[in-house]
């Protein structure tokens, strides 16, 4: 669809709008439940809307900045359902272009009124009471906050919203004008995908194949090869649960893939090996986390993860009483990025030692893969950004009390595997006794808590 760039007239601040055609309306479907009645309601609202439209002698306008700004002031409730998914269709109408004028003139035109803030707060200052107070909060919010509320009505608003983030974090390193945009949108997200309104399910061979399908698209740790993959990953001795949003019924937040073995596992390929045979069940003692992943980049910075592990250790303890621990068998993916910036350790040639892991393994007497374990120590618990672990994953498991149990060369061979990490893998131990003081630990004085093998290793 084209965009034309106008100038505005008036004292708006305006220095551009999207002049948009309108998605073309079609009747809802005929459905059931809660997205009939929204579909009614809506139905009703366009009528509403043709009509006064009419009265006006207005033609349906096909400006999406001039409908985002109809809908911030809005009182109707169908006719304002209407107009919010019309301000949806038009939104997702827009191509890369229009998508990045939009952006930039929620984050101009929809900007606090400087005036009205300070206005606000002298009035405060003079009457500091509860109503002054509440207007000072009116005044500072930024008009795009209450557009977001407001689209946020419309059917499927709230995936669509969440893909309007993602977008808009793919943009920000060109155009990081467009940070405060961002920063309103994720405060809405905070709220908006709070813990209470988080559905934990587990996944099975008998769940939707729409979600089934989104577990097979969403992976990122370590891809699942098609339905037979998948299925391996389901079978016995194996564990999924994921996170929902009533917003978003049947796609995932976040998943976890869990795998009951016999003691703590040291490599990869044995959890997700389709041929691979299961340990015997009077033998499982170990819950492992071998794969969490985040589903939407829309989301970033709205934590699930941690509140995830938590409810799945008590999920899996109420299944598997005589599971005595929990572990991660953990990529370190930013670990051979740092390598390749310490000079002191310029004798190490990463490609070098990717070749030893692949072609070798475990099987080798070559001494540098002991010094590669005692760097990747020290990455771990001593490198940090901005007061936390250096590495993401580090970073998550710390963070949430696990502890630094055990580092394993060759433990994932996989191309992306060596990659990241020259094969390297990590359990963070979950011990249930201590993950409260831990965190405290870590947060509060800055320790990592780790096992004696792993402090010999730094040492």
């Amino acid at each position: 669809m084209a965009c034309h760039i106008v100038k505005p007239s008036g004292k708006s601040g305006l220095s551009m709008a999207s002049k948009l055609t309108s998605a073309k309306e079609t009747p809802p479907p005929t459905t059931t439940g809660l997205a009939g009645l929204l579909g009614s309601v809506i139905s009703v609202g366009r009528d509403i809307l043709a009509r006064r439209r009419h009265a006006a002698a207005q033609a349906p306008s096909g400006d999406l900045l001039a409908k985002c700004r109809q809908l911030i002031h809005h009182r109707g409730e169908a006719s304002g359902l209407a107009l919010a998914a019309e301000v949806i269709a038009d939104y997702q109408a827009l191509d890369a272009a229009n998508q990045i004028r939009f952006f930039e003139a929620l984050g101009s035109a929809f900007d606090p009124d400087p005036e009205g803030i300070i206005a606000a707060a002298d009035a405060y200052k003079t009457d500091p009471t509860a109503e002054r107070l509440t207007a000072l909060g009116k005044a500072i919010e930024a008009p795009r906050v209450k557009l977001f509320r407001r689209m946020n009505m419309a059917p499927n608003a709230t995936s669509v919203l969440v893909k309007m983030r993602g977008r808009l974090l793919q943009l920000l390193p060109e155009h990081p004008e467009l940070k405060r945009v961002d920063t309103d949108l994720k405060h809405q997200f905070v709220s908006w995908f709070n813990r209470g309104f988080l559905e934990l399910r587990a996944i099975n061979w008998n769940s939707p194949a729409a979600v089934l399908e989104r577990i097979i698209h969403y992976e990122s740790v370590h891809a699942i090869q098609g339905w037979d993959d998948l299925r391996s990953r389901l079978r016995e001795n194996r564990l999924c649960f994921a996170f929902f949003h009533p917003a978003m019924p049947d796609d995932p937040l976040v998943f976890v893939e869990v795998a009951l073995t016999s003691g703590i596992p040291t490599a990869i390929a044995p959890l997700i090996d389709k041929t691979a045979e299961p340990d015997d069940a009077k033998d499982l003692d170990t819950v492992v986390f071998y794969s969490i992943s985040n589903c939407h980049p829309g989301l970033a910075g709205v934590s699930f993860g941690n509140f995830l592990i938590k409810q799945v250790v008590e999920e899996v303890g109420k299944r598997y009483p005589y599971a005595k621990r929990y572990v991660t068998l953990s990529p370190v993916p930013g670990f051979c990025q740092w390598l390749s910036s310490q000079s002191e350790v310029a004798d190490l040639d990463i490609h070098e030692l990717r070749t030893l892991a692949k072609v070798h393994g475990t099987d080798t007497t070559d001494p540098r893969w002991e010094a590669v374990l005692a760097l990747c120590a020290k990455y771990l618990a001593e490198e940090r950004s901005g007061g936390l672990a250096r590495d993401p994953v580090a970073r998550f498991h710390l963070g949430n009390g696990a502890s630094l149990q055990a580092i394993h060369w060759a433990a994932d061979l996989s191309d992306k595997g060596l990659q990241q990490s020259i094969g390297l893998m990590v359990n963070y131990l979950y011990d249930l006794n201590s993950i409260e003081e831990n965190h405290d630990a870590y947060f509060d004085q800055g320790e990592v808590a780790m096992s004696r093998s792993v402090a010999r290793l730094i040492n």
